[in-house]
């Protein structure tokens, strides 16, 4: 690392997602520019698989670098969201050859998360300095009885908001003079999916699988199905499999009843009187509110703080709805919108100052 760089270090946060790449460029702690790439139906359309967007966000990436005249050869450091891939603890990867190898065939399952190390170690070569990511979706602290389903074929897994719930958690144990380590909370991300998760001790003891479907409904995810019900309606024949899986992902909750995966226009819609969207609307936070409080048993009634963050905190009726149900357990803190860039740049931040440690992705040897 050159002398420019060690003084003042400066990360490039990549974040891709279903149709948005979001970018950030940090100088220190500082946030010198960001933006939201989106993506459009037709521009992802001529892509039969999420890995092939590879060169297609690398460029729009790139561009961006570009727009504000910024070399690649003045990063310090790039980091990006994590894919999924096999489950890992919470910490900071160095990109490695096996990572790539599984985000690239896509092993674990396809999401666009899978692109962020494969565009990070791209640029990172380039720059020459090292490519991470940090708390990906598929961090797994479970204790070993939230594991068991009911069925030994198909055990619990682990796979949700792990970074924005962390940075969402130690915020909270800032505001508090409290080490985050040191707390019991349960931490809601409610966005696009909804995970809800037991944290003991800086260590995510239980969460639902929001990927899945496990949990409440949320503005485009079904949540946990009466399984009967769910294997009368496949074996019926009304649905396709994949017309089925998109009801599940995408097609569920707020948009399976209202249309609208847009939390605001529910709201407007229940402002000029619509019965339905009021009902839904009550619905998803009295499951969220359900979800939070079953952690009360996970931490065995020992809870510091509840913790409601990500893009649906802003909205107020809903803080409000789910407040009034479940504050008797613990007090709720606010947490709005999403940490995932600051977080990112932190981490790296971190690691380039020695504060922090690089976790190797098992089996693999870092290559940037």
């Amino acid at each position: 690392m050159n002398g420019s760089r060690a003084l003042r270090p400066t990360v490039l946060v990549i974040n891709p997602g279903s149709t948005s790449t979001k970018v950030a460029l940090f100088e220190g702690e500082r946030e010198l520019h960001a933006r939201t790439l989106r993506h459009s139906i037709g521009d992802l359309a001529e892509f039969e698989s999420v890995i092939e967007q590879k060169e297609f966000r690398e460029r729009s990436v790139r561009e961006f670098l570009s727009a504000h005249q910024w070399q690649v050869s003045r990063l310090s450091a790039v980091i990006a969201r994590g894919g999924l891939m096999r489950p890992v603890e919470s910490g900071v990867y160095a990109v490695s050859q096996e990572m790539l190898s599984d985000l690239a065939a896509c092993r674990f399952g396809e999401h666009a998360s899978n692109l962020g190390a494969i565009i990070s170690a791209s640029i990172a070569r380039d720059a020459g300095c090292p490519a991470f990511i940090a708390d990906p979706v598929v961090v797994d602290e479970m204790d070993d009885v939230a594991r068991f389903s009911g069925v030994p074929e198909i055990p619990r897994k682990s796979v949700f908001h792990a970074l924005n719930q962390k940075a969402a958690a130690r915020e909270v144990a800032g505001r508090h003079g409290q080490r985050y380590e040191m707390l019991n909370l349960i931490v809601a991300h409610l966005g696009g999916g909804i995970s809800v998760g037991a944290h003991r001790r800086g260590r995510v003891v239980d969460v639902n699988n929001a990927l899945d479907g496990e949990g409440p409904f949320s503005p485009e995810r079904a949540g946990t199905l009466p399984a009967g019900q769910l294997l009368d309606l496949l074996v019926s024949g009304t649905l396709t499999e994949s017309q089925l899986r998109r009801r599940l992902t995408g097609g569920g909750g707020l948009v399976a009843y209202c249309g609208t995966n847009d939390l605001t226009e529910l709201i407007r819609r229940i402002e000029v009187g619509s019965r339905l969207a009021a009902a839904v609307f009550d619905a998803m936070a009295y499951q969220i509110a359900k979800e939070i409080a079953t952690h009360g048993a996970t931490l065995e009634g020992d809870v510091d703080y509840i913790v409601l963050t990500g893009g649906m905190a802003r909205n107020r009726p809903l803080v409000e709805s789910i407040s009034k149900r479940i504050s008797f357990l613990a007090p709720v803190e606010i947490v709005p919108g999403e940490r995932e860039m600051s977080a990112l740049a932190r981490s790296a931040l971190a690691v380039l100052s020695g504060d922090g440690e690089v976790k190797q992705y098992p089996v693999g040897v870092a290559i940037c």
